[in-house]
């Protein structure tokens, strides 16, 4: 492998097929034998379903003022005409374009197609011909219908896109109306069309020669017609294949050129496989999100990986095997094991997986000393994932497990022979700043600019602020206000007194702590530039592991904003209230303006492009070619911005709702989310609403308006909840670059690139968005954010008797496993 620079990235539309054509096609002409089609109705029902309300009213008076103009257009030049119709959709998405043409195919055309017309047609596709559908209607509308009817190519009107808005201009060629007579000349189920007629239906033949010039342009391909073709079938024929293009959705890609510098001594190529093989990994954090999927992922790709060691907190008298057990009983992330190894699969597990029962949060884990030194001899690496992801926890929380813990993992990491560590941190820890975020190493590092910050210090600094803070929970000042409280409080326990007060007070006293340990962990994170308690944490583990860990293998992994799977364990997993759940969801409610930077970048990478890209990290820190820092991310790879990540979430939203019955569903899917500024926030959304709403209750203080207090605390959370969202929606530009591990997997031996490779480039936001992710959240959190139970699942029992009534002993304090 050679040393490679990744320079600047250009956008190309990945189509499939793209440089083929049809051979010997036969043309089939969709108006009049399989629809009755006319040019404006699909625009208006475009028009109809913008994005805003004063879009649509807009639209719809400019479609009214063309219907008027339509006719005189159409008599002058048909293909002018059709031209100015579709300026309509100047300003429109490609994404909302693509969903409302297949919303429109699916609602409104499909079942107006002609029996007759599509028996024949797919007669034709039996007996082996190259179909071309021939329509004046727009690729978002035919394509639903082409890929419905097994179709392969179209010709059809397309617009122009820039950075995905339509320009309003049509490409060549534009395909016109039929004429006057149409419905009686070209009127039958069968749509057939010999190439001279076709041409002079779509007014090409006067205009072969330009056609042509640009169709061979366009493809930068030399004419290709035989000899024994006149020149006007030969012409005909280049223009109509050249127009032809698959029925299937383009979908953009980001190509990153690659510099190579030779001379440079190569390294050899890495195999995932081989450096994994028989290697034993201790996992901390299989509780979580990441740590389940990457486990059940490594199951099924590297089944001969030698040991993976989980390490599992006991919850009070629950131990660690227990725990575990109700894990690969309970979650779907264990369904793929189930069915590739059924009843073998606690045997797969006893070879595979040993539960060791231990917590971060001690030194050297808690374990017994003969643990330890068997883990100290075999180990070769850890994976830590476990840490705290609220953004605003409890300041004790948040330093034992996100930094304390780190600083025991790095401890007990020296006292092994030759493990390494990949840590799990995040992006975010690059706090308030703009532009392009690197992979450079930053000890003691402040967003702020702090002069003299010392990660170490501060550390010390916030176990200081927690003690003084449990102190003055127990002072006098505090107590006295906590009784005060209890005895005000109007509920049954106004009147305590003796034992009941003191227990209330310890109640209080209890939620007073949290609460100002909370308060004081995000105004220290905000002075030093980190929008919260968790950011804050996560950069100070990253100093103190560069402090601590010097001269050890570790590489710290930071992923953005982790979401739904697109493929393993398996398509559209997604689990808890993560977070930009609650954000999608309030998308797809009655709120409709989210204040937000339109240009921002959210970076979301799915699940298991995380867990893949670290496998392919832990095999270069075991075979110690790894580097510190490897960002996760697809902020630089394969940019989303704001603006589309919220017009994409309300498709999504609007997809779910148009296939539902019921006057809520029916009025929720024309309720868009539009991206507004903080000011208009202000003035029309959630803070308005609720000051108009305390207004009325001043006025009508006497009457017991119970709906109203109730729409007040609901526009209080989501108030909350935006300003919550707002460093990462509407601050702080970030672009996170990822170029370490693009290298890392470009160093891949070429059979192991398709299983272990990193690729976000070839993400669809469009499909992952409407079809992958917003589905997954509704099936797996929305229910926990309505209070609803998840979808019932089948009873499933992992009973972990031996076979034989022998115990297997698992290392975990004498704890035994029994497998069936």
């Amino acid at each position: 492998m050679h040393w490679a620079v990744l320079l600047g990235e250009r956008n190309n539309l990945e189509q499939p097929e793209q440089n083929l054509r049809p051979s010997s096609p036969v043309y089939w002409r969709v108006e009049g034998s399989l629809l009755e089609l006319t040019t404006v109705r699909p625009i208006a029902f475009f028009t109809w379903n913008a994005q805003t309300v004063t879009e649509r009213w807009v639209r719809r008076g400019l479609v009214f003022a063309m219907a008027v103009m339509r006719p005189f257009l159409y008599a002058a030049n048909r293909v002018f005409a059709t031209r100015v119709v579709h300026t309509v959709l100047r300003g429109v998405s490609r994404d909302r374009l693509d969903l409302l043409g297949e919303e429109y195919f699916k609602y409104k055309l499909q079942p107006e197609l002609k029996s007759d017309g599509v028996q024949q047609l797919r007669a034709a596709l039996d007996s082996g011909a190259e179909v071309v559908l021939v329509s004046q209607g727009l690729e978002q509308v035919m394509r639903p219908l082409a890929q419905s009817l097994g179709v392969r190519w179209l010709i059809a009107n397309r617009l122009e896109f820039r950075d995905g808005i339509a320009t309003g201009r049509l490409l060549e060629p534009v395909i016109r109306p039929r004429g006057v007579f149409a419905r009686i000349t070209g009127g039958g189920p069968d749509g057939r069309r010999p190439t001279e007629r076709l041409m002079n239906d779509l007014g090409l033949e006067r205009n072969i020669p330009r056609a042509l010039k640009r169709a061979l342009e366009e493809h930068e391909i030399q004419q290709d017609c035989t000899a024994e073709a006149g020149p006007a079938q030969c012409e005909s024929e280049d223009v109509l294949s050249r127009a032809a293009f698959p029925a299937i959705r383009a979908i953009p890609v980001l190509e990153k050129p690659i510099v190579h510098f030779y001379g440079i001594p190569p390294k050899d190529r890495l195999s995932v496989r081989k450096a994994l093989a028989g290697k034993q990994v201790m996992l901390i954090g299989v509780t979580g999100f990441i740590g389940k999927v990457w486990l059940v992922n490594t199951l099924m790709d590297l089944p001969e990986v030698g040991k993976i060691y989980v390490l599992i907190r006991r919850q009070k008298s629950n131990p660690a095997r227990k725990r575990f057990e109700k894990l690969v009983e309970d979650s779907p992330v264990f369904d793929p094991l189930y069915s590739r190894y059924r009843g073998a699969l606690p045997q797969f597990l006893r070879e595979r997986v040993e539960v060791v029962e231990g917590d971060v949060t001690q030194p050297g884990f808690g374990l017994d000393a003969d643990i330890r030194e068997s883990l100290r001899n075999n180990l070769d690496l850890i994976i830590n994932s476990s840490g705290l992801t609220d953004f605003n926890p409890d300041l004790r929380e948040a330093l034992a497990a996100n930094v304390d813990a780190v600083v025991n993992i790095v401890e007990f990491l020296r006292e092994l022979d030759h493990a390494g560590l990949l840590h799990l941190s995040t992006c975010y820890v690059a706090g308030a700043r703009d532009g392009r975020v690197g992979e450079g190493v930053r000890p003691d590092y402040t967003p702020a600019g702090i002069a003299g910050f010392d990660a170490e210090n501060e550390w010390r600094a916030l176990h200081e602020v927690v003690k003084a803070a449990e102190q003055l929970a127990q002072g006098p000042e505090v107590t006295e206000e906590l009784k005060r409280q209890a005895l005000d409080k109007e509920h049954a326990a106004k009147d305590l007194h003796g034992i009941a007060l003191e227990n209330q007070i310890r109640k209080n006293r209890v939620r007073w702590l949290r609460d100002y340990l909370s308060e004081a962990g995000t105004m220290r994170a905000r002075e030093l530039g980190w929008p919260n308690t968790y950011t804050l944490t996560k950069s100070l583990a990253e100093s103190l592991i560069h402090k601590y860990g010097a001269g050890l293998p570790i590489a710290i992994v930071r992923p953005s904003i982790v979401e739904t799977s697109v493929g393993k364990p398996f398509l559209g997993w997604n689990e808890g209230i993560n977070t930009s759940a609650s954000l999608s969801y309030l998308l797809g409610t009655a709120f409709r303006q989210l204040p937000t930077n339109e240009r921002k970048r959210l970076d979301i990478i799915p699940v298991d492009s995380v867990c893949r890209g670290m496998t392919l990290i832990a095999a270069g820190v075991i075979e110690r070619r790894n580097e510190t820092i490897y960002q996760l991310a697809t902020s630089v790879t394969n940019p989303c911005d704001m603006r589309r990540s919220i017009e994409l979430t309300s498709l999504a939203h609007r997809k779910h709702y148009r296939a539902q019955e019921g006057l809520e569903c029916w009025l929720r899917l024309r309720l868009d989310a539009i991206p507004v500024s903080k000011e208009r926030y202000r003035r029309m959304s959630a803070p308005a609403q609720r000051a108009m709403i305390k207004s009325i209750q001043k006025i009508m203080a006497p009457l017991p308006l119970k709906k109203l207090a109730k729409a007040e605390r609901s526009l209080e959370r989501v108030e909350k909840l935006v300003e919550l969202f707002e460093p990462f929606i509407l601050q702080n530009e970030h672009d996170f670059v990822a170029d370490n591990v693009e290298k890392l997997s470009w160093a891949l031996v070429d059979e192991e690139k398709q299983d272990f490779g990193y690729d976000t480039r070839s993400i669809d936001w469009w499909d992952y968005w409407i079809n992958i992710h917003i589905p997954a959240l509704r099936k797996w959190t929305y229910p926990l954010i309505e209070g609803r139970p998840l979808e019932a699942r089948p009873a499933r029992s992992f009973d972990l008797g031996a076979a034989n009534g022998e115990a297997v002993k698992t290392g975990t304090n004498g704890a035994t496993w029994r497998y069936s």
